[in-house]
C-alpha cells in the first residue's frame, strides 16, 4: 500500500490539479466576457466620438476675454447677471458662466440664447464648457466674456472656436 506521506501528496496533487483545472475554466469565461464588453465598450466610444463630430460643426470664431462682477465692469448690479441669475461675487470663477457680445444671442439675431451651454476651444486653460447667463456692452462683437473672481489676472485670446452643445 501507499505510505501517509504518498497519500497525502497524492491528495495534494489532485487539489492542485482540479483547482487549476477550474480556475483556468473561469479565466477563459472572464476573459470572453471583458473581450466582449470592450469590445462593445469601444464601439459605444466611436459612435460618441462621431456624435461630438457632429455637434462641433460650424463653430463661431471669437475672442475670448474674462471680466469680473463689479460695478465697473457690469452695472449697479453686479451680482445680478442678465438673465437674472443672483451670484455670489468671491466665488465668480465657479459658476464658469459668460457674457455673450449681443451680435451672437438670439434676441439680437444670433444662436445663442441664455442658458445654453457652450464650449470654447482655443485658449490656453481656458477651454471648457460655460453656460450663457450675461449680456456685454453693444460695442462688442463676437467676443465671449468669462466670468471670474477678482483675483484673475486679465487675459485675452483671439481665433477662439465656440461650439454650441445643446441643440
Amino acid at each position: 500500500m501507499f505510505t501517509r506521506f504518498e497519500q497525502t501528496l497524492a491528495i495534494v496533487m489532485i487539489t492542485v490539479f482540479v483547482s487549476g483545472y477550474i480556475c483556468v475554466k473561469a479565466m477563459n469565461r472572464y476573459k470572453q466576457m471583458y473581450t466582449s464588453q470592450i469590445k462593445d465598450l469601444q464601439n459605444d466610444n466611436t459612435l460618441l466620438m462621431q456624435e461630438i463630430d457632429n455637434l462641433l460643426d460650424n463653430p463661431t470664431t471669437v475672442t475670448v476675454t474674462m471680466y469680473r462682477a463689479n460695478k465697473i465692469e457690469c452695472d449697479q448690479d453686479p451680482d445680478i447677471t442678465a438673465d437674472g441669475t443672483k451670484i455670489h461675487v468671491p466665488q465668480s470663477s465657479r459658476y464658469r458662466y459668460v457674457a455673450l457680445s449681443r451680435n451672437l444671442l438670439k434676441r439680437w439675431g444670433g444662436n445663442y440664447d441664455y442658458g445654453d451651454y457652450i464650449l470654447i476651444k482655443g485658449t490656453k486653460k481656458r477651454d471648457g464648457i460655460y453656460q450663457v447667463r450675461d449680456t456685454m456692452n453693444s460695442k462688442f462683437t463676437n467676443v465671449v466674456d468669462i466670468l471670474e473672481s477678482h483675483n484673475v489676472k486679465p487675459y485675452k485670446f483671439t481665433n477662439v472656436k465656440l461650439y454650441k452643445l445643446n441643440a
